[in-house]
């Protein structure tokens, strides 16, 4: 093989290594693809994935690769995986409740917990993972608990962002307060609130 080539694929091989995988976990309808469509845009000038009030909107992982950020002088190469919302149960009529018919309905939910599932074993792809909250709901919940449970027992790091301040029954102080032992980022993924210190933290956390 020619040098040159050889420089090459060396080049390639420790650029893709450099790529840290920005996992986005939570509940479903917490803002996760929000999130991921403000960070995707911001730093490619396109989003990510579709947004729905129905629940398990997202039902398989969706990625986007090497998406480039530039923190304090540095530039942080990430892979964006946009989780499917983790649910302790997925009932078929839950669906029928936003106008899907009982087909559609089945549809959705059997897709659903297989995405769950796909989501547990992302997990081992996974660097650093945004736990998205909803700041207006209760933060101790089976599903949070769970979450970072799993991602605690892999010592993955984790950055806990406590979604939709933007709304007045926001309680972002209830999250900080529920896990002490995280780093806790307030925002709003829709207006864009504090994304700048979420960036900052990320850049923190992936070294």
């Amino acid at each position: 093989m020619p040098l040159r080539r050889i420089f090459s694929w060396l080049k390639s091989f420790f650029r893709k290594r450099r790529a840290i995988s920005l996992g986005f976990y939570g509940a479903p309808n917490v803002g996760k693809t929000t999130l991921a469509n403000k960070i995707c845009k911001d730093w490619t000038g396109k989003e990510m994935g579709k947004v729905s009030v129905v629940p398990h909107e997202t039902r398989a992982v969706q990625k986007k690769e090497h998406v480039s950020v530039k923190l304090d002088g540095r530039e942080l190469d990430m892979n964006l995986l946009d989780m499917p919302g983790i649910a302790t149960k997925v009932d078929y009529r839950d669906f029928i409740k936003y106008g899907l018919n009982k087909k559609e309905s089945l549809k959705r939910a059997k897709e659903a917990t297989k995405g769950i599932i796909e989501a547990i074993k992302w997990l081992e792809d996974v660097d650093v993972a945004l736990v998205v909250m909803d700041s207006t709901q209760d933060p101790f919940t089976q599903v949070n608990l769970t979450i970072l449970a799993n991602l605690e027992a892999r010592k993955i790091p984790v950055i806990i962002v406590a979604n939709k301040i933007d709304l007045k029954s926001s309680r972002a102080d209830r999250i900080k307060d529920a896990f002490p032992q995280h780093r806790v980022v307030e925002i709003s993924a829709l207006r864009g609130d504090h994304i700048k210190k979420l960036y900052k933290v990320i850049g923190e956390v992936a070294r």
